[in-house]
């Protein structure tokens, strides 16, 4: 049986994955590059939350086997990666 925290994450890949995809069929629908652009820039919100989120669960289903200070570390490295991401 898979553990729940995996089976988490792994659904949210496959709603953000999926997502991607539904996005990539509307803007060929769409045929026009401004249309395309606003559906690009509504998925500009996807990756960060499903980042967030993943990681979320994961280090929820590692709480018991994680120092403070080790989760100190990757709250800084996610922000890092959040900060890296968004800043323009």
């Amino acid at each position: 049986m898979l553990d729940k925290f995996v089976l988490s994450m792994a659904s949210l890949r496959i709603f953000s994955g999926s997502a991607e995809i539904l996005a990539a069929l509307i803007m060929l629908k769409l045929g026009r590059v401004d249309k395309a652009l606003a559906v690009n820039s509504a998925l500009a919100f996807v990756g960060p939350t499903i980042l967030i989120l993943t990681t979320s669960i994961g280090l929820a289903g590692m709480a018991d086997k994680l120092s403070w200070s080790k989760m100190a570390w990757i709250a800084c490295g996610v922000s890092f990666l959040l900060i890296g991401i968004l800043k323009k």
